[in-house]
């Protein structure tokens, strides 16, 4: 609430909002209710919205009508440019969400930085805010900063009931961010298996080429190093049985077993070559998986079971 508050009112102003040091553990809700009591029919209304930020971020339906009775705006911004329901979206209020709704707020104002609610309620994983938002009808479409959708967060975030309640507000999986990329590669890099599933089965095509020459089973074979092991394989055998073509080469003409080689995912190069992925192949510097390896146990392991060069 300190930092929040402080961003729009003077420091004289927040005052009226927070517990003396010697009362720190009284309820947050309780403190502002006594303060808006003591002062209200003297506070301005910045005064009044800045008690409605509060009351957003820590819970306190039962002061969001007085508030609003007494002159506080429902649309007043804070300085990086959130509404009430901004703060109600980024603490996870689901209840905060649905009455400043029904109160008036609006649904997708953008901050500074192009967010909406339904966006930093996805961003902070925060599901059961970010599907009152959709329910409430948020637009599902509407991108935030570097062209990121929803979606491509609730992919990031390996949200899938977030996931599934936008797709089934018709959001389109195959949009892409300002860096060309869909939801479907975000969740693919971090091995989310049931998201890059359902993703596909909302038509995604398997093989699409996206930015790079990159397929899904390209960001697939060089998931993120933090993605257990069983999950990076069983991604990658699930879309090898969906179709991925194992051998499809990027920019830099390397194959997902050579990006699955250089990353020493192991479990993944066997997968790979179990498929079918031509150990032989050669990327633009003429370089192979073996020479790619990311260890010399797998890249001893690649030349014991390759012909003679």
């Amino acid at each position: 609430m300190i930092r929040c508050l402080f961003g729009l009112v003077p420091a004289a102003v927040a005052a009226l909002l927070l517990p003396s040091p010697a009362h720190a553990v009284v309820d947050a809700c309780s403190v502002i209710d006594r303060n808006f009591e003591a002062g209200h029919a003297d506070l301005a209304t910045a005064q009044l919205s800045a008690m409605l930020f509060g009351a957003a971020d820590n819970d306190c339906p039962a002061l969001v009508p007085r508030l609003i009775a007494a002159g506080a705006s429902i649309s007043t911004r804070d300085r990086t440019g959130g509404t009430a329901l901004t703060h109600a979206a980024r603490s996870g209020r689901v209840d905060m969400v649905r009455l400043l709704v029904a109160s008036g707020a609006d649904l997708n104002q953008r901050d500074i930085g192009g967010a909406t609610p339904l966006s930093i309620a996805i961003e902070t994983s925060h599901g059961p805010a970010a599907r009152a938002l959709i329910d409430a009808g948020a637009d599902v479409a509407l991108a935030g900063h570097a062209g990121v959708t929803p979606l491509i967060a609730a992919a990031y975030n390996g949200n899938l009931g977030v996931l599934d309640a936008l797709l089934g507000h018709k959001a389109d999986p195959a949009t892409t961010d300002g860096t060309g990329k869909p939801a479907v590669l975000y969740a693919a890099a971090r091995g989310f298996s049931s998201i890059v599933m359902r993703l596909l089965d909302a038509g995604i095509d398997v093989n699409t080429v996206y930015a790079n020459g990159l397929t899904v089973l390209s960001w697939a074979a060089g998931h993120a190093e933090d993605v257990p092991t069983a999950e990076g394989a069983t991604l990658v055998t699930r879309l090898l049985d969906r179709g991925a073509r194992p051998d499809v080469a990027d920019d830099r003409g390397q194959t997902p077993l050579m990006i699955a080689s250089a990353m020493d995912h192991a479990d993944v190069v066997d997968i790979l070559l179990a498929h079918g992925a031509d150990r032989m192949a050669r990327d633009a510097k003429g370089k192979t998986a073996a020479d790619l390896a990311g260890s010399d146990v797998l890249r001893a392991k690649l030349l014991a079971q390759s012909p003679a060069r």
